[in-house]
């Protein structure tokens, strides 16, 4: 990569300023154009990393040298189909972090099927029913991360994945986990192949899930924020479980309840080696 190969952006006006708005604004634009934004350079280096393509990147100079996490080297050499160097006043507009690090790109979509997951000969698989909030997603995504959860499933997803808002709040996660959108019948069929068994987070009909062998290959899955899991799921699980509830209140988020779940498959698989 030379200068000669960076375009530059000055003008607010710019087409391409416009399009990175729209893409961060609009779920109907990246379902349109198949893709999505990144901003900052940990993210973005995880991305190519994992093998998503990236289409353009776009950096403002002095922002990139203050609070940049990459240097310029090493952000021109990530394979992309085009570098622009933007001034700060169009950088401004389309920049979405409060606090940026002075370089964003639009990314192809990975849109995975199910049967393209590859998993272990024990897995842990995360199913998530009718999620909404996107730093719900982005969390539990963190916690897949950490637990090397095999699949990350979203069924009936309520937002947009490639939202940005998910993105920064997996704080990379995002990149780092098999990740897969399908229904609620293709999810389970697919379990069921597998011979994973479907551990249900519920409070009627259910044991602490403590008392649950979760050595072998488990599926947990969580329901939405407001009225957690639907019948489809209870009627089909292996197992129901619950985190007791000591308080007043009767649930936590769902975030946390997955990284309780998780980390205790994780706390069992440990001990048992």
């Amino acid at each position: 990569m030379t200068d000669k190969d960076i375009l530059e952006i000055s003008s607010v006006q710019n087409k391409s300023v416009k399009e990175i708005v729209s893409l961060s604004e609009k779920p109907k634009i990246r379902r349109e154009k198949s893709l999505f934004l990144i901003e900052g350079g940990r993210e973005l280096k995880m991305a190519a990393e994992a093998g998503y393509k990236i289409d353009s990147v776009f950096f403002e100079p002095e922002l990139l040298k203050k609070r940049g996490i990459l240097g310029i080297d090493e952000l021109l050499s990530i394979r992309a189909n085009a570098f622009y160097k933007v001034s700060p006043q169009a950088y401004s507009k389309m920049a979405y972090r409060e606090s940026t690090e002075g370089v964003l790109a639009s990314v192809f979509c990975k849109n995975v099927k199910l049967n393209e997951i590859e998993t272990g000969s024990n897995p842990l698989v995360l199913v998530l029913e009718n999620i909404e909030k996107p730093g719900n997603i982005g969390a539990m995504l963190r916690t897949a991360d950490a637990c090397r959860a095999d699949a990350v499933l979203l069924c009936n997803c309520r937002t947009d994945i490639y939202n940005p808002n998910v993105i920064r709040s997996s704080l990379g996660a995002f990149f780092t986990n098999t990740i897969a959108e399908c229904s609620c019948e293709e999810a389970y069929q697919w379990l069921k192949s597998k011979g994973i068994s479907i551990l249900t987070a519920q409070l009627q009909d259910s044991r602490p899930y403590y008392d649950t062998d979760m050595r072998h290959g488990t599926a947990i899955v969580l329901g939405s924020e407001d009225k957690g899991l639907t019948g489809f799921w209870r009627e089909r699980s292996d197992s129901r479980i619950m985190i007791p509830m000591l308080g007043k209140t009767d649930s936590l988020n769902v975030s946390v309840s997955a990284a309780i779940l998780c980390y205790e498959a994780v706390r069992q698989r440990m001990k048992a080696l």
